[in-house]
């Protein structure tokens, strides 16, 4: 069984992987985990004689299929147990990264597919990320963007990212959760503002920093 260290890094490369403006280097590793880059070197040395990544110092970093699957395998857990959390036990979305951080390496399969049973096997975590199946697929869904680079338009939140409480406190106070509706306007986005109206018409404006918008994910709605 994979090292909690481990799981950390496949995970963290999977998710650099994935970043539309990112790359896996070993800069943006060290920076994910609050590691030195020579931490990072030495361990993807040994990730590279495990089967786990191809890694040629100061070029290349991806994941092999061996490396991809166990990464997969942590986000369906992190996920699962993010939304057991909110369902279940009634916790807050904005308190339950950093439980599911720990959680994630310990939790056994079996409770874990107990969990999943008890949720209804659901797609998506309370934040919009979707969860792996359990031999490691994704569900199949249509691209979504920043809303820092989205334009002018009607909108759906389909995802935000969850490592920031205060961010998911405020969004909770707007009524901003996956499934909003609002339109964007950008008026002001040469100073760093862009404003969304939600669909409800008692709904006052809400301000939002191109800063923050990079952490909300949005579908256009025609």
């Amino acid at each position: 069984m994979a090292t909690s260290t481990v799981e950390n890094y496949l995970k963290t490369i999977l998710q650099l992987e994935e970043a539309a403006d990112q790359k896996a280097t070993v800069g943006a590793i060290a920076e994910e985990l609050k590691v030195t880059p020579g931490t990072v070197s030495v361990m993807l040395k040994q990730l590279s004689e495990q089967g786990l990544v191809k890694y040629v110092p100061r070029r290349h970093i991806s994941l092999l299929k061996k490396g991809r699957q166990q990464a997969l395998a942590v986000v369906r857990r992190h996920r699962l147990i993010e939304s057991f959390l909110v369902k279940v036990m009634d916790l807050d979305w904005s308190e339950v990264h950093e439980e599911a951080e720990e959680l994630e390496h310990v939790v056994s399969d079996r409770l874990l597919n107990r969990m999943d049973e008890m949720l209804g096997h659901p797609s998506h975590d309370p934040h919009g990320d979707p969860i792996p199946s359990i031999d490691g697929a994704l569900p199949t869904e249509e691209p979504n963007q920043s809303l820092s680079k989205a334009p002018a338009g009607r909108y759906r939140l389909v995802r935000v990212n969850d490592s920031d409480p205060e961010l998911l406190n405020w969004l909770s106070e707007h009524d901003l959760q996956p499934g909003a509706e609002f339109t964007l306007n950008d008026e002001q986005r040469v100073v760093g503002l862009l404003e969304l109206q939600p669909t409800s018409a008692k709904s006052a404006p809400v301000p939002l920093s191109l800063a923050t918008a990079e952490h909300l994910y949005g579908e256009q709605i025609h």
